[in-house]
């Protein structure tokens, strides 16, 4: 689950580099980017702090 949510944190960062407006600040870089950023490191957060299935 780790490596998902490095990948999908990293989707998000090549998602705001495709922004083509000037200096980012089109929907790509501002808003979509972001959203997937964020959603990757919830994800991150789930994955350290889930309870084992074992216990």
């Amino acid at each position: 689950m780790m490596l998902v949510g490095i990948a999908v944190i990293l989707a998000g960062f090549l998602i705001m580099t495709f922004d083509s407006e000037e200096f980012g600040f089109g929907f790509l870089g501002l808003t979509l980017g972001p959203i997937i950023t964020i959603t990757g490191f919830i994800i991150e957060f789930w994955a350290i702090l889930r309870k084992p299935a074992n216990s």
